[in-house]
């Protein structure tokens, strides 16, 4: 029996939202309007329900509603009624919150029924994964960009990936500190921080590995729908390792040897040339035998929402982790008519909960009689299907 469905939702001082109450009830919602009236923030405020700064990347001080004349955010909150996992086959709710409760406040309390947890927590009863535009030219912009993007799918599967993604920058910034300092760095400190660079670095390893594993075979077990089909692969020397099936200590102690090794050309680069944190997604459109970066611009995001459909497909099917929710920013904007009935279709057949936006609400039509649609005003929102 599934679980981790948001059933409502509720904002309070979140970004343009002075107070804001969402009854979901468990189902999909689309939210269409005028620009600048608030539907992104009503997703970031889902994605924030979730261990990391959202869907946006923003500062916990930046997302407070400010009023004219006003420089500091104010204390903002936001917390949901969610479908807990059922005891002895009864169902029922958990309520999570997040905010801070000074205006301006850049570290965040996260709480579940009440109580003050680490943000890891959240992982047990919500797992949000985003798509937004700012992806649009995901195959177009840098490496750092599609390996967060895939990143975001290995966490989705594996929530202790971003703890370990977290240490391994910790480490590296460190790192970096001690061998471009004035002074000549400890190497005794060094040799401390290259180990535990390359004990995370190998667990991260490792996850990306099952991860595009995972994927790849759940792409081909979709065959052949309105999405075009991808094949992935992933430029990395320690996940390629990961990949032919190298034993962790292996991992871990190459990784360690090939840091030490580069602390002068590191040095001298002012940044670290070797590890997890340089490797990159590929992706190539099956049918065409092309990289996405050379498709259009609708092939691309056709691709981008295939992959992120089949990762939320695979993991729909563990029972012992929460459903996935999409949150699906302006996701029509590049899709044509046919497409766009096929993600209603997609969505409606996982039987998984989205949370969708656009300007028009002709976008929808296809979600219609299966979503909740929500008109959104600066002034308010206004449901429009109840049924």
């Amino acid at each position: 029996m599934s679980f981790g469905r948001l059933n409502a939702l509720r904002l309070s001082d979140f970004r343009s939202h002075a107070s804001v109450l969402v009854n979901a009830a468990g189902r999909s919602v689309y939210l269409f309007g005028p620009n600048g009236a608030g539907k992104t923030n009503l997703l970031e405020a889902i994605s924030l329900l979730s261990p990391g700064r959202g869907l946006r990347g923003a500062a916990f001080s930046e997302v407070g509603r400010r009023l004219p004349g006003e420089s500091v955010g104010r204390a903002w909150a936001v917390s949901a009624q969610v479908e807990a996992a059922p005891i002895d086959g009864v169902a029922d709710e958990v309520q999570l919150g997040t905010g801070v409760e000074t205006p301006g406040a850049s570290r965040r309390l996260v709480k579940i029924e009440g109580e003050t947890v680490p943000p890891g927590r959240l992982s047990d009863h919500l797992r949000p994964v985003w798509l937004t535009p700012a992806q649009d030219r995901l195959f177009l912009e840098a490496a750092g960009d599609r390996r967060r993007f895939f990143d975001r799918l290995v966490f989705a599967a594996e929530p202790s990936h971003a703890a370990h993604a977290s240490a391994y920058e910790k480490a590296l910034r460190e790192r970096m500190r001690l061998l471009t300092a004035d002074e000549p760095a400890d190497p005794a400190w060094l040799s401390a921080l290259e180990a535990r660079l390359a004990e995370s670095g190998a667990l991260m390893a490792e996850a990306r590995a099952r991860t595009l594993s995972a994927l790849q075979a759940e792409i081909d077990s979709r065959g052949e729908r309105p999405f075009p089909r991808a094949r992935i692969s992933y430029a990395g020397e320690w996940e390629a390792m990961a990949a032919r099936g190298a034993e962790f200590a292996e991992i871990e102690a190459r990784l360690a040897d090939a840091l030490a090794a580069a602390r002068p050309r590191d040095a001298a680069a002012g940044r670290a040339l070797t590890g997890p944190h340089r490797g990159d997604l590929a992706v190539i459109h099956v049918e065409k035998d092309r990289p996405a970066a050379e498709c259009s611009t609708g092939e691309q995001k056709a691709l981008i929402l295939n992959l992120v459909l089949a990762q939320a497909a695979r993991l729909s099917r563990v029972e012992s982790a929460p459903n996935p929710i999409l949150l699906l920013d302006e996701v029509a904007a590049h899709l044509d008519a046919r497409r766009r009935a096929a993600l209603a279709d997609e969505i409606a057949a996982l039987g998984l909960q989205a949370f969708l936006t656009g300007t028009d609400e002709t976008l929808f039509d296809p979600f219609k009689g299966r979503a909740l649609g929500i008109a959104v005003e600066p002034s308010g929102l206004t449901v429009l299907d109840t049924e």
